[in-house]
């Protein structure tokens, strides 16, 4: 049952916000009793931790459903963003964003717990890309990395012309892309841009 409460949850919180859902719309959704919840999770921040920790191990799990493809470096990225960007429509709503605002100390944790994930898959992308020619032998790998995290991240904290947020996560890429590939990285990339139109 507490497995079951935290996937409603999750879908609720992805589809309304963090601050909007209450105990009582989870409650209704799932057709039981606010006492059942309680049983499971003390209060609603307990069940926004156990949340944003699901929501972030789904988030790997998609990741690694694409890596195992085989992909070339480029189109590896292209596919994982184009799997996730439904999950983050525009800023003022996405998860992160609110998580952030109402749930600071979640949102912190959640956020150190996925700079590690990441780091690890973006560096893994990067070394097969350089291996693959794809992107420059020269590109220090750690800093790419982490430049690229601080973007990825702030577009789901910051409001840019009201631009939606899977454009801008598609021009953070083209930018990380741009700033590392080689010749054969450029022509794959403006591939993918061609072929993943917003």
């Amino acid at each position: 049952m507490k497995d079951k409460i935290t996937v409603t949850a999750v879908d609720l919180f992805l589809r309304l916000g963090f601050k909007s859902v209450t105990m009582d719309d989870i409650a209704n959704e799932l057709f039981i009793s606010k006492k059942t919840l309680y049983k499971y999770f003390k209060n609603k921040q307990a069940l926004v931790e156990e949340s944003a920790s699901a929501l972030h191990h789904s988030y790997f799990k998609i990741i690694d459903t694409i890596t195992v493809q085989e992909f070339n470096p480029i189109k590896e990225n292209f596919e994982i963003k184009k799997v996730l960007k439904g999950m983050f429509q525009n800023a003022a709503s996405s998860p992160i964003y609110q998580l952030k605002k109402y749930y600071p100390k979640i949102h912190e944790k959640t956020m150190e717990k996925e700079k590690v994930l990441f780091a690890g898959c973006l560096q893994k992308n990067i070394e097969r890309g350089i291996e693959q020619g794809f992107y420059r032998a020269d590109v220090h790998i750690n800093l790419a990395t982490e430049f690229y995290f601080s973007l990825a991240s702030s577009i789901h904290e910051n409001t840019i012309d009201n631009i939606k947020i899977p454009k801008l996560e598609q021009e953070v890429l083209a930018y990380h892309t741009r700033a590392i590939a080689t010749k054969k990285g450029i022509l794959e990339l403006e591939n993918q841009l061609i072929n993943n139109q917003l």
